[in-house]
């Protein structure tokens, strides 16, 4: 059967109902009408707008998002590449603190004292009870603090396990050595190790 009887068939009195094969056809039939009616030119211009069309919807689909991926790569493996390292440096420091010999419970509190003097001076007091040793400090400068905590860390073995600190206003001084106005006024509280 040619398309032409088919077509005839389907506008036929005696056509009820189209099926989906039917309307599909007749569908088909349509646009190869349409189709056969453009000139060469319009034939041309509707081809390469297709072609437009399925090259963008390509790139929208397919390229677009895989090459920003690709670029987005590089940054994120230069992040997790920073990342690694810091793990692995703490890492390597917590495995040498773990290498170092055990500390008495009194050579840890004398270890403590003695940074504290030697680090923060005049700007802090400590109380031990127990194996807790409770720091109080007023006006202590931010790198002496975080210099003694390091050593207390390294040497005394002490664990900060409780820390309250408040910003205070700092000796006056010049406007240009603004970093040293900061300190810090609270206290900080460690745990020694056990005997």
């Amino acid at each position: 059967m040619s398309l032409q009887s088919q077509a005839r068939a389907v506008n036929s009195p005696a056509y009820n109902e189209p099926s989906r094969s039917q309307n599909s056809l007749l569908d088909q039939l349509q646009l190869r009408q349409r189709w056969d009616a453009l000139g060469a030119r319009e034939r041309r211009l509707v081809l390469g707008a297709t072609v437009l069309v399925a090259a963008a919807m390509l790139w929208w689909i397919a390229l677009g998002p895989a090459l920003a991926t690709l670029r987005l790569a590089r940054e994120q493996h230069v992040k997790l590449d920073a990342q690694m390292q810091q793990m692995q440096s703490l890492k390597a420091q917590a495995n040498t603190l773990a290498a170092l010999p055990k500390v008495s419970m009194e050579d840890a509190r004398r270890s403590l004292e003695t940074s504290l003097k030697q680090t923060l001076a005049a700007s802090a007091q400590m109380t031990v009870v127990g194996n807790r040793a409770t720091v109080t400090l007023k006006g202590a400068s931010p790198d002496a603090l975080a210099q003694w905590l390091q050593q207390a860390r390294i040497n005394a073995r002490a664990t900060p396990t409780e820390v309250r600190l408040i910003k205070s206003a700092g000796p006056s001084a010049p406007a240009a050595d603004a970093a040293n106005l900061v300190r810090w006024d609270g206290s900080v509280v460690l745990t020694l190790p056990e005997r």
